[in-house]
């Protein structure tokens, strides 16, 4: 990977940048395009996908190439700041979208139930039913993952090994968009998720990362001292101080670790309140039913006891 010459600004950040790490976007591509065809191939049976659910997909496609497919790849390798935000894009944001767009429902509705192509369902229900999948979607487990990894990587060596090859780096940046699909997942119970659990859970589930998210952001702005070497090292041409750096590192983690677990929160929210009116609403409905049968019972026993009488 060639390293950027000129300091980033937002020109130089979102330029395009194609490289051997390209296999990331390349592969976030695919599943766009994936996606649009499950959705193709229902509209083909007659069935309507909600035009939501594409919408949010491909803009968390999107912002996966953003910081892939540019030279943020190249700038987060030498910059802690641009690294973080890079981190926490694809850990929070794109994650979020990407699941609000309910992959695992479509493949399933989409893919075919009879002939040989009805292997890749098979195989994808395997998956979702394992106990493995089990273990890694139980809340405890997939925020342990999501937030544990930043006190696991960023306060240990591990961080600085990785950051030696490309492919370290590249190995991260799966992990991280890895954690944030498992915990979004969950979190919004959108598709036949392996362990779900009830909405009160699935609010404690996204309000629990949020005290940990801000204690590792003031952790990495209170330090006197660079967290990692990897970053210690920028162009001195830059004029790049590397503790001012880290100070906006952590301000990033802070900032998301905020506003986009507010939206999430009212997501589920709004979905729990949505799940009680759908519940009423056929409570109703069976009161109903049930009331006009007893009343036609009422006039079956009244007009028999009429021809009684006669």
């Amino acid at each position: 990977m060639r390293m950027p010459v000129d300091p980033p600004s937002l020109l130089t950040l979102f330029t395009p940048q194609v490289d051997v790490t390209s296999i990331f976007p390349v592969l976030a591509l695919l599943a766009l395009v994936t996606y649009l065809l499950g959705v193709r191939a229902l509209g083909r049976r007659g069935l309507r996908w909600p035009r939501h659910r594409t919408v949010t997909f491909t803009l968390g496609i999107v912002t996966v190439l953003l910081v892939t497919a540019t030279q943020v790849m190249s700038y987060a390798m030498t910059l802690f700041s641009i690294h973080m935000l890079q981190k926490m894009v694809l850990a929070v944001l794109s994650s979020m979208l990407i699941m609000l767009g309910a992959p695992v429902s479509l493949a399933i509705r989409a893919l075919p139930r009879r002939g040989r192509a009805a292997i890749w369902r098979t195989l994808l229900l395997l998956v979702m039913r394992s106990r493995t999948a089990k273990v890694m979607t139980h809340p405890v487990v997939s925020t342990t993952l999501f937030v544990g990894s930043l006190y696991a990587l960023y306060f240990t060596p591990a961080f600085d090994l990785l950051m030696r090859h490309w492919v370290g780096s590249l190995l991260m940046l799966a992990f991280f968009l890895f954690t944030g699909l498992l915990a979004f997942g969950g979190a919004f119970g959108l598709d036949p998720w392996p362990h779900r659990v009830s909405a009160p859970m699935r609010l404690l589930e996204l309000v629990v990362p949020g005290p940990l998210h801000a204690f590792f952001a003031v952790a990495v702005m209170m330090a006197s001292t660079p967290l990692v070497q990897a970053f210690e090292h920028a162009p001195a041409s830059w004029g790049v101080d590397v503790m001012t750096d880290q100070l906006a590192a952590g301000n990033i983690v802070w900032g998301f670790g905020e506003l986009p677990t507010i939206i999430a929160v009212a997501i589920v929210f709004w979905q729990w309140v949505r799940s009680d009116e759908r519940r009423a609403q056929v409570g109703d409905a069976r009161v109903e039913v049930e009331l006009a049968a007893y009343n036609a019972e009422l006039a079956r026993l009244a007009a028999g006891q009429r021809r009684t009488v006669r």
